[in-house]
C-alpha cells in the first residue's frame, strides 16, 4: 500500500481525538467515532430511572441467598473497584470481594487493595507465580501483551467464586465497549456473559487451551483462567451486570468521592504514559502494555484519558492534542529494566517483539524496514495531523 493510501485510511474522529485504528471502533458518516455517539447517548438517559432499575435488582438479590453474600465485587483496588463496592454497600448489598492478584504489585496498589476491605470480605486469589510468568512471557512474544492472562483471571475468577459460594449476582464497573467505543449492540449490553468475555476481554485471538504445552504448562495449571461450564453457570443462577448501565460513569467525580474513603493517587506526578494520576496504580509494569497498545494502534492511554476529558467537556480538542502529543507513546527506561529482570528476557529481544508488533504503516522506517526513533528512543509517529 502507498503511503498515500495509508494517509487517505487514517483518520481522527472529528470530535475527539481517537484514531480509527483502535478495534471494533467504528465512525459514522460525519466522521465522529461510536464512543462519542455513545456520550452523547448517555446524555438523553433517564438516570433517575436507571437508578430505580437498579433499586429493583437490589430488592430481587438482596437477603435472598439464605443468609450468604448478597453479591460479588470483583476489585483490583483502583477506583473503578471502589466506587462499585460503595455502591453496593450503600443500596443495602452485602457483597463479597473477589481479587485476582496483579501481575507486579506495587506498595500504592496494595494500600488500595487494603482500604477496599472496608466495603466488604475480601478473597484475594494469588495465583501459581510459575506457571503466570509463562503465560505473561506467551502472551508478549505470540500476541504483544504480556497482561493477556491478567486479562482472563480478572474475568474468570470472580465468576469461579460466585459458582462455588453460589453468589448469583456479579456486579462489574464500566462496560467499555460502551465508554471506549465498541459495537452497537454491546455498548448496549447490560450482561457480562462468557460471550462479552470472549469477544472483548482481551484475549486477542488466543484461547486458555492453546497455553497447554508452553514450556511445560498442563491442562491442571488453567483451571483457574477457564470459564465455568454452562451448566455451571446455570445451576448457580449466576448474572453478571454492569454497574455503568445503572448510573451514569465518569472517573474523575468518582475519584473525588472515592478519596474520601482512603483511595490514595499517585501524589507525585501523573502515571507514566498519560497526564492522569488517579488509574493503572496497582502494577508496577501495566504501561509497557499500554505501550504495546500504542505501537500497535497508534495511540495510547493518554488518548483515552483525553478523548475521556473531551467528551466530558473538560477540555477542547485543541487542548486534547496537546496532551496527546506530550504524554502519549513514551517508553519509560526504569520500567523496561523491570520488565526486562522480572521476566528474565533480555532488551534485546524485547525490542525485537516490541517491533515485530509495531505497525510500519503508522511509525516512520527508513528505506530497510527499520523503524526510526528519536534521541529519547521514543518511535515515531507519521500521522500528527488531527485536522485530517
Amino acid at each position: 500500500m502507498s503511503k498515500r493510501g495509508q494517509i487517505k485510511m487514517f483518520k481522527y474522529c472529528e470530535k475527539c481525538v481517537m484514531p480509527n485504528t483502535k478495534p471494533d471502533l467504528f465512525f459514522d458518516e460525519a466522521g465522529v467515532c461510536d464512543a462519542c455517539r455513545s456520550a452523547e447517548l448517555k446524555n438523553t438517559i433517564d438516570w433517575n430511572e436507571r437508578e430505580r432499575e437498579f433499586e429493583a435488582v437490589v430488592e430481587k438479590f438482596k437477603g435472598k441467598n439464605s443468609g450468604n453474600y448478597d453479591c460479588i465485587i470483583p476489585v483490583s483496588g483502583g477506583k473503578d473497584s471502589h466506587y462499585q463496592a460503595y455502591m453496593a454497600r450503600k443500596y443495602g448489598f452485602n457483597p463479597l470481594l473477589v481479587n485476582f492478584e496483579a501481575t507486579k504489585r506495587n506498595v500504592l496498589g496494595q494500600k488500595n487493595l487494603e482500604n477496599c476491605r472496608q466495603f466488604g470480605d475480601m478473597i484475594e486469589f494469588k495465583k501459581n507465580p510459575a506457571v503466570y510468568k509463562k503465560m505473561c512471557l506467551e502472551g508478549f512474544r505470540k500476541v504483544g501483551d504480556h497482561e493477556w492472562p491478567n486479562h482472563i483471571g480478572i474475568f474468570t475468577i470472580p465468576i469461579r467464586v460466585a459458582v462455588q459460594f453460589k453468589i448469583p449476582l456479579v456486579i462489574w464497573g464500566e462496560n467499555s465497549q460502551l465508554e471506549y467505543g465498541g459495537p452497537k449492540a454491546s455498548r448496549m449490553r447490560n450482561v457480562l456473559d462468557r460471550r462479552w468475555l470472549e469477544e472483548f476481554g482481551g484475549l486477542l485471538g488466543e484461547r486458555v487451551e492453546d497455553m497447554v504445552g508452553v514450556d511445560g504448562i498442563t491442562k491442571e495449571d488453567l483451571v483457574s483462567y477457564c470459564y465455568p461450564l454452562e451448566e455451571e453457570l446455570k445451576d448457580a443462577g449466576i448474572t453478571g451486570i454492569f454497574l455503568g448501565y445503572y448510573f451514569k460513569w465518569d472517573a474523575r467525580p468518582q475519584v473525588e468521592l472515592m478519596r474520601r474513603y482512603g483511595f490514595r493517587v499517585k501524589e507525585d506526578g501523573p502515571i507514566e504514559g498519560t497526564y492522569t494520576n488517579y488509574e493503572n496504580l496497582d502494577d508496577a509494569l501495566v504501561s509497557i502494555h499500554d505501550y504495546l497498545k500504542y505501537v500497535k494502534f497508534g495511540f495510547g492511554r493518554a488518548t483515552d484519558h483525553a478523548c475521556l476529558d473531551i467528551r466530558n467537556g473538560r477540555i477542547t480538542r485543541d487542548e486534547g492534542m496537546e496532551l496527546v502529543k506530550k504524554y502519549d507513546g513514551k517508553l519509560y527506561r526504569h520500567i523496561l529494566r523491570d520488565f526486562i529482570n522480572y521476566f528474565n528476557i533480555t532488551e534485546e529481544e524485547f525490542f525485537r517483539v516490541v517491533d515485530s508488533f509495531t505497525d510500519k504503516a503508522i511509525f516512520e522506517a527508513d528505506g530497510n524496514g527499520r523503524l526510526r526513533r528519536d534521541e529519547e528512543g521514543n518511535l515515531i509517529k507519521i500521522y500528527q495531523n488531527y485536522d485530517s
